[in-house]
């Protein structure tokens, strides 16, 4: 299995604004190893969706993978109780 590559939606810059830094620090560590394995420990396919979440403390990442491609798509970043909500 190769790197994927990593592609952010645009509302993901926003949502890690809003973190203090440290917690940004590792959620950055997390997206570096998304990339090597995007399927790691403890990650959950989304019901009725076509996407995953890995937990980082409080924090949600809510990521989609293309296989054929390689690439994984992160869509929302955010606490772990808002983070389902307006995402579709």
């Amino acid at each position: 299995m190769g790197k994927y590559e990593l592609a952010f939606k645009k509302s993901v810059a926003k949502d890690l604004r809003a973190f203090p830094a440290k917690n940004v620090h590792r959620i950055l560590k997390c997206f570096e190893m998304l990339a090597l394995n995007p399927r790691p420990p403890g990650c959950e396919k989304l019901s009725g969706q076509e996407r995953y979440r890995l937990r980082q403390g409080v924090h949600r990442i809510v990521y989609e993978i293309q296989d054929d491609r390689l690439k994984v798509i992160v869509v929302k970043v955010g606490y772990r109780r808002g983070v389902y909500r307006t995402e579709r």
